[in-house]
């Protein structure tokens, strides 16, 4: 039996889009979107055990106004550079919170 939230299942709606994050920023925040279409954000947690890659995927659950559960982090678990899923919502829906994010 498939998972529901796995990309191979045709009915699934999910968004990717890469966030580049800085740990020990002070305040857990979305600054905005670059140039190049990747999110910026910044958490106060650090880089240590996991603790900046749960904070984002907190802010980006908040942001979205989605469970955490839907939120996932597919690559990027040790740079700054991260790749992000978010299931339940389409490439649109984060477009129109996000303008100018590459999905």
């Amino acid at each position: 039996m498939a998972d529901s939230r796995h990309p191979a299942d045709p009915t699934s709606v999910s968004a990717r889009f890469a966030v580049r994050l800085v740990p020990r920023g002070g305040a857990d925040r979305v600054d905005g979107v670059s140039d190049e279409g990747v999110l910026q954000a910044r958490v106060s947690a650090p880089a240590v055990g996991g603790a900046a890659n749960a904070a984002l995927v907190r802010l980006v659950a908040e942001e979205l106004d989605v469970s955490r559960s839907s939120v996932r982090l597919v690559a990027g678990a040790t740079g700054r550079l991260k790749l992000i899923v978010v299931d339940g919502l389409s490439p649109q829906g984060i477009a129109r919170r996000w303008p100018g994010i590459k999905v």
